[in-house]
């Protein structure tokens, strides 16, 4: 049998990064995430679902990433439903993990991130660039926001221009960026968590 290898993903999609745990595994992700588990799939078949469905996500394996830790990522355009509503900090602590959550979608120009651990709220950033507003703010920006551009502190007078490349920085800092797994051997298959009720 061929060894499987990464799909990449990350433009117009959203995401989850969850360091690995004893109680946070891809299946412990998809039943937090209140979907069912429909199994493992090849990465191909499984990105491509996360991405032409919005009733569908694609959870990986743990894979090695920012502060020599394991991340168990989860993608798909569920996650940027307007009618579901992704609460990291409750994630966290019920997966007893740092849960981290992107968003980017160029058309929109909407770009967003968060971070929490433990249940508590680290830090929250959204942006959309047709309007130029900052639509959500909580803690302070760490080197890798500054470095994508952030002002260290949000006045009225601030201008704030993010874009998708700097979404992806920030994910790489803070746990994988997942637009540079193409092409890697995979070491394992994806999992396909299905929202309730559909398809």
């Amino acid at each position: 049998m061929v060894k499987d290898v990464m799909t990449g993903f990350g433009g117009k999609q959203a995401w989850l990064a969850v360091r690995h745990r004893p109680g946070a595994t891809p299946e412990s992700v998809i039943a937090a995430l209140g979907l069912r588990d429909l199994g493992p799939v090849p990465w191909r078949d499984g990105i491509d679902l996360a991405h032409l469905t919005d009733d569908r996500v694609a959870v990986t394996p743990p894979l090695p990433g920012a502060r020599d830790e394991q991340w168990v990522l989860a993608t798909g355009r569920w996650l940027l439903r307007p009618d579901v509503s992704v609460d990291v900090v409750a994630l966290s602590a019920t997966l007893g993990a740092e849960v981290q959550f992107f968003a980017t979608h160029r058309v929109t120009e909407l770009h967003r991130w968060q971070r929490a651990a433990e249940g508590e709220l680290i830090r929250t950033f959204g942006y959309v660039g047709q309007t130029g507003e900052v639509t959500s703010w909580h803690g302070e920006p760490d080197p890798a926001e500054r470095e994508a551009g952030l002002p260290g502190v949000l006045e009225e007078e601030t201008t704030v221009l993010v874009g998708e490349k700097d979404v992806l920085a920030v994910a790489g800092a803070w746990s994988i960026d997942p637009t540079t797994l193409t092409g890697r051997a995979a070491p394992g298959p994806l999992r396909i968590g299905a929202a309730d009720g559909e398809g």
